[in-house]
């Protein structure tokens, strides 16, 4: 068949009208990508910068003030030394006690709590909730104010309430009788733990609620008629239709205790305490790095924490994936 063949010169006619043309951009195309970019370009200063260069700092040793020609590589030895400090050891023991009696009855009291308010307020729950959500939304520096006044040695009201209750013969077995002084090091970590427990129990009661209002109501219309009780249905329908938000709430507890700051820094007046007992490792990254003006430990004390609590998030993905709680 020749090229001149009629049937080919259409073929060639064809293709040539389907091949599709290169449009020129006009400026107004460009007028997205206008609009998203200070977003980008603010997350690349402020988030993208700062991370990579704390990553290139934490192999320096390195003093503000002097300026950058200051900075001089030591390799590993800021986290050699920040893993043989004792004060870095001991602010991760307070930093995991902290988070283990502040965390863990948040879970226990905020479900049975949002079961209660699930089944029991009806059309006045969401005004009930609003009121547990209310220390989640309130500052935690005003918080941390409020109660350092509260557990006040002399003027606090819980060591009045206490040694009160402690003059009642009947009671006087279990309360004080005198006044305790919560900034010693035994009761340091009590008055942290409880202040965070107050205000994050009720964050977790509104997801743990959100959650319950997924649940089928056909679920407790047929177990009611086979005769269950609140208990047996909260046993049996609730806590297992609940487990993938445990995992979520779980997984948020875990990051947010690992790097409590605010609480602790505001209580023991931004010294830990004495012989440091409420000092947190987020305390003690910040003291390096402001305190001491070693910012490269500082930032070696921060990716530290980061892989512990990436390795902590893991387990507890893990441990959730292998219950068959995620799913």
């Amino acid at each position: 068949m020749s090229l001149s063949d009629p049937s080919t010169l259409a073929l060639e006619s064809t293709m040539d009208k389907a091949a599709p043309r290169r449009r020129k951009l006009r400026p107004w195309d460009w007028a997205p990508y206008v609009f998203i970019s200070p977003f980008f370009i603010l997350f690349a200063v402020f988030g993208v910068f700062p991370m990579l260069f704390s990553i290139y700092l934490s192999f320096h040793t390195w003093d503000p003030a002097a300026g950058l020609s200051a900075m001089r590589w030591v390799g590993i030895e800021n986290y050699t030394f920040t893993l043989t400090d004792d004060w870095f050891q001991k602010s991760v023991f307070n930093t995991a006690w902290i988070a283990v009696v502040a965390g863990a009855p948040q879970h226990l009291i905020a479900i049975p709590l949002a079961f209660f308010l699930h089944t029991a307020f009806g059309r006045w729950r969401n005004a009930v909730v609003g009121f547990y959500f209310l220390p989640f939304i309130t500052s935690s520096v005003a918080i941390a104010l409020v109660f350092t006044t509260l557990f006040s040695r002399d003027y606090g009201v819980i060591n009045q309430v206490l040694t009160q209750l402690g003059q009642l013969p009947v009671l006087e077995w279990i309360f004080p009788q005198q006044k305790i002084d919560w900034g010693q090091p035994e009761y340091t970590k009590w008055m942290i733990s409880f202040v965070v427990f107050w205000r994050y129990v009720g964050w977790n009661t509104v997801l743990y609620l959100a959650a319950m209002q997924t649940i089928p109501k056909d679920l407790y219309e047929a177990a009611t008629m086979d005769g269950a009780g609140k208990l047996q249905q909260f046993w049996h329908i609730t806590v297992p239709m609940l487990k993938p938000m445990m995992f979520f709430a779980i997984t948020l507890t875990i990051i947010g205790n690992l790097q409590l700051f605010e609480e602790p820094f505001i209580i023991t007046g931004g010294t830990g305490g004495i012989d440091q007992a409420g000092k947190t490792a987020a305390m003690h990254m910040y003291n390096t790095a402001f305190m001491d003006g070693d910012f490269g430990t500082a930032s070696a004390v921060a990716w530290l924490l980061f892989i512990a609590i990436a390795l902590l998030t893991w387990v507890n993905n893990k441990i959730f994936a292998k219950s068959g709680m995620k799913d």
